[in-house]
């Protein structure tokens, strides 16, 4: 079907945008309010070039503030320590990487942000063109789900066996397994499944905002890789331009190469260990204290959950009480679970 739609949901301290393919979630758009804007996809700069590094064809970039990008270049096009360049982001930084610019011309003048980042509602009307954006009580489920499945290590496969996707600092690793998916035609049961695998780890890296090197462990043996490659092909033509597809190898793998853009969600969502963060703890906190407040007028809240969330509350909380009414109470319970968010009227 590839039916596309739009969805923009707005809370206190962030903004998530979701696109849907065929009712599931495709992409996850997070902008919060303390992001910094100047290294955000899109974001227009005029930048010094701080050092040049030949042997690795980088320029690293001084922006406005301190901040930093990396500017890859050809051997003919060179820059020149100290020269002023005009520069666009085109991949946002990640754990232990700069954000990447693309270099637009010469630039004039002292460093500065020349143009912000388009906000998430230009961002959806770019991805799902024609389409109209969906917003309240909708968009704000639909962007829980989109969260909700980013986060998932393992999914589901429409018809039976599950999928796998775990990131690494080289390469993403995507696991195909059939489970207890069994008939008659072992042969067509496993090519099916490496179709449906295909489309949906395509879906699935989009939403988790991962790319670089793609490792697809499929299932069986003797593969049809003219298929396979076809199916790639069309799977993933949305992250183009830049995809590379490789032939299915001897060991059953297929290989690609995807471009980076935007901050991967885990890292958006998550702290080092991998866990959720207390901002993103806090933020579902705001969402819940904000959804009592609307099914319940005019009555008063109290919030429990645990000291560190309640900390990393206090400046939502405060944009809140200006939007509702200071008639919620948000308190930090020693030894209370990081996951514990209890929103009642008193």
């Amino acid at each position: 079907m590839n039916e596309r739609r739009a969805y923009l949901d707005h809370c206190v301290g962030e903004t998530r945008g979701v696109i849907t393919l065929d009712g599931r979630p495709e992409r996850l758009i997070l902008q919060r309010d303390d992001d910094d804007r100047r290294l955000l996809l899109g974001a227009r700069h005029v930048a010094r070039v701080a050092s040049v590094d030949p042997q690795i064809g980088i320029a690293f970039l001084d922006l406005d503030g301190g901040a930093e990008a990396a500017l890859p270049f050809k051997p003919d096009s060179r820059p020149v320590r100290g020269a002023a360049v005009e520069i666009e982001i085109r991949s946002e930084p990640r754990a232990g990487k700069l954000a990447t610019a693309r270099f637009l011309g010469e630039g004039e003048g002292a460093r500065r942000l020349l143009a912000p980042p388009p906000p998430v509602s230009e961002v959806l009307a770019i991805l799902a063109r024609g389409v109209e954006t969906i917003e309240g009580r909708d968009a704000r489920l639909a962007a829980d789900e989109a969260e909700a499945e980013a986060l998932e290590v393992v999914h589901a496969l429409p018809e039976g066996g599950t999928l796998a996707i775990e990131p690494t600092r080289a390469l993403t690793a995507v696991d195909v397994d059939l489970g207890d998916r069994k008939g008659a035609d072992a042969k067509r049961v496993t090519r099916r499944a490496n179709l449906t695998a295909i489309a949906e780890t395509a879906r699935l890296l989009r939403l988790k905002g991962l790319g670089g090197i793609v490792v697809i462990d499929l299932v069986g043996r003797g593969h049809d890789g003219a298929a396979l490659l076809a199916a790639a092909r069309q799977a993933f033509a949305p992250d183009n331009p830049g995809v590379s597809i490789g032939p299915v190898g001897r060991f059953g793998t297929m290989e690609l190469s995807i471009p980076r853009r935007g901050r991967p969600l885990l890292e958006q969502l998550c702290d080092a260990d991998g866990r959720l963060s207390d901002r993103t703890l806090a933020q579902r906190l705001i969402r819940r204290i904000s959804e009592e407040a609307a099914a319940q007028p005019g009555a008063r809240l109290a919030a429990v959950c645990a000291p560190s969330v309640a900390r990393a509350a206090e400046p939502l909380a405060a944009a809140l009480a200006a939007r509702i009414g200071a008639r919620f109470s948000i308190s930090g319970e020693p030894g209370a679970l990081r996951d514990r968010l209890d929103v009642r009227a008193t």
